[in-house]
């Protein structure tokens, strides 16, 4: 195996791995608590879904000269034009089930741009400036990966304040057993109360 296709495998595996974790995070709620909104800028779960399927059909298709054969299922430019939130929430026809679909099909046919070409195979993002929209896959793997990251890190802590569910993956949770969370956060509270005390009288 050359570098390249090892660099590519190792990036593909940390891709696919964020993608499940990212609907493992959703499983065991209601519509209701998918949809909720979590955050003053409107942050919900299910959204976070969509968004990644929009993002990854955008890099893995157009950059690369491949058009997604449904385009009614995404978000359209114009849509974006009067709504830029457009791609952050489910519609009321949308079920979640669709929207997890939606993205699970989106995987199939980002891994075919991914297995097709190089590292090295340049192509070039629309909505990205002219000096920087050449790209490369590996470019774009990268940049999916960090922006999908992100976000699951985001789903991390709106579900864990939606019922207490944390943990890495299905089969890793990499939280410590045995701790008294109780008494945890409550000497987090007294060293914040304490260090705000001593600034207060800098």
């Amino acid at each position: 195996m050359s570098r390249n296709d090892a660099m590519k495998t190792i990036l593909k595996r940390s891709l696919q791995a964020s993608r499940n974790d990212l609907l493992w995070k959703l499983e065991g709620l209601s519509e209701r608590d998918l949809r909720l909104p979590q955050t003053p800028t409107g942050f919900n779960l299910l959204g976070a879904v969509k968004h990644m399927a929009n993002v990854e059909v955008g890099y893995f298709g157009e950059t690369f000269g491949r058009s997604w054969p449904h385009p009614e299922e995404l978000v359209s430019p114009d849509q974006i034009a009067t709504d830029p939130q457009a791609d952050w929430y489910a519609t009321s026809a949308e079920s979640a089930e669709h929207i997890n679909g939606l993205y699970r099909r989106v995987w199939t046919f980002a891994d075919e741009t991914i297995d097709r070409l190089d590292l090295e195979a340049q192509g070039t993002v629309p909505h990205w400036p002219e000096e920087r929209a050449t790209v490369t896959l590996q470019q774009i793997m990268v940049h999916v990966i960090v922006d999908l990251t992100r976000h699951l890190g985001q789903v991390d802590i709106v579900r864990e304040g939606i019922d207490g569910q944390v943990g890495l993956n299905p089969k890793i949770s990499n939280i410590p057993d045995e701790v008294d969370w109780d008494a945890y956060l409550a000497s987090l509270r007294a060293l914040a109360e304490d260090s705000g005390s001593r600034s207060d009288t800098t």
